[in-house]
């Protein structure tokens, strides 16, 4: 299973058509990627899809970076019970 930050950077890459090599964990969704607010939206339905989470909208939207990203999603994740890697599964089937 991919990190969390991997399906961020393929999310983003491919709601904002660019190349996943290409975003870095400081990017800025709007500033260095581009997002409009359209787009900011549907990243939001696409992280809560992809991982199985619900997010705070205004909280989700108000995360700049693709590495406060991670973090948040993470940190939603931790709290929904939701297993966001293979390190986390096999942790938890001890």
């Amino acid at each position: 299973m991919a990190t969390v930050e991997e399906r961020v950077k393929a999310i983003t890459a491919r709601v904002l058509k660019l190349d996943p090599d290409q975003i870095k964990s400081e990017d800025n969704f709007t500033a260095d990627l581009g997002a409009e607010s359209v787009q900011s939206i549907e990243l939001v339905a696409m992280f809560e899809e992809e991982f199985g989470i619900e997010m705070e909208e205004d909280a989700a939207l108000s995360v700049e970076t693709v590495s406060k990203a991670v973090e948040y999603i993470a940190q939603v994740c931790k709290e929904q019970g939701v297993v966001t890697d293979d390190r986390e599964q096999k942790t938890e089937d001890r």
